[in-house]
Order: structure tokens, then C-alpha cells, then sequence
């Protein structure tokens, strides 16, 4: 493993435990070299999953590409990294439960949705105003005003 601070390629392992769900090994490694530390997690590599796009065409399945569109939904939001990991690792069970080789990315974008939706609140609404390419202030103000209906029901969505 690589040292992303000196790029030392030797280190030794600290710390290694299985993540919440189980479906990853998280171990904290220490850089031989600089003394700094990183944490790795290593995942069971499945089948590979490909994605259909709008236009038709299909790409490899990058879990990568989720969590980022996840967490750039939960900027300056009190979510914890561990939580968005978490999020990320359900959308992809379900994912891999539902389909067989290929699944559409709307499915995806929806999945995103939904789980955000019970995590924050502000989070769903910034994944949602890109994912749905909102043309207009009235589109958004129909999608606020669903939740902020909703929002009457239950309490306002903050996961830590």
C-alpha cells in the first residue's frame, strides 16, 4: 500500500476490523516512513455490475462515483464520513441484490435519493436538485414544499 502523504510503499497495519455491515475490512495503517496514518478499506470483489446511462451506453459500476455524488450532497452537513460509507454500501447491496449484470442509472440515482431523504434533509434536496436537473425555481420550490409537508409529519432528518 502506498502512503498518500510521502508515498513510502511500505507500512504496517494498526488497526483492522470488519465495518458495520460487514461488508468490508477497515484497517488503519501506519507509514513506515513519514510515522502518518491511513485508513484502508478492502472489499469483496463481486461480479462486475454495469451501468446503462440515459444515452445507452454502458459503463462499469464505480462505487467511487456514489459516494462522491453522496458526499458533495452532505458538504458543511454534520454527517460523519463513516455514515456516508455506510450509505454508500447499502445502495450497493441493494443494487447488487436487485439485479443481475446490468442496471439502469436512474435506478442508482433514485436509490441515492431515497437514502438520503432518511438521512438529512438538506442533503436529499442538494442531490436531488442535480440528479433531477431542476429548469426552473418552481420545480425546486415543488420539491421543497413536499418535504417541507412531510416535514409536519416527522421531524426535520439529521443523522450524525
Amino acid at each position: 500500500m502506498k502512503c498518500p502523504y510521502c508515498g513510502y510503499k511500505e507500512d504496517k497495519v494498526v488497526d483492522s476490523r470488519a465495518t458495520a455491515e460487514e461488508s468490508a475490512i477497515r484497517r488503519r495503517r501506519e507509514c513506515l516512513k513519514c510515522g502518518k496514518r491511513f485508513t484502508t478499506y478492502e472489499y469483496i470483489e463481486e461480479v462486475s455490475l454495469m451501468v446503462i446511462k440515459k444515452d445507452g451506453r454502458r459503463e462499469p459500476f464505480d462505487r467511487k462515483k456514489i459516494l462522491s455524488g453522496v458526499m458533495r450532497a452532505c458538504e458543511k452537513r454534520p454527517i460523519s464520513i463513516e455514515k456516508m460509507e455506510e450509505v454508500v454500501a447499502q445502495i450497493e447491496r441493494a443494487i447488487q441484490k436487485k439485479s443481475d449484470r446490468e442496471v439502469i442509472a436512474s435506478k442508482i440515482g433514485e436509490l441515492v435519493m431515497e437514502k438520503l431523504k432518511n438521512l438529512d434533509d438538506v442533503a436529499y434536496v442538494r442531490f436531488a436538485s442535480v440528479y433531477r436537473q431542476f429548469k426552473d425555481v418552481g420545480q425546486f420550490m415543488v420539491e421543497l414544499k413536499d418535504i417541507l409537508s412531510e416535514g409536519k409529519k416527522r421531524p426535520l432528518r439529521i443523522q450524525r
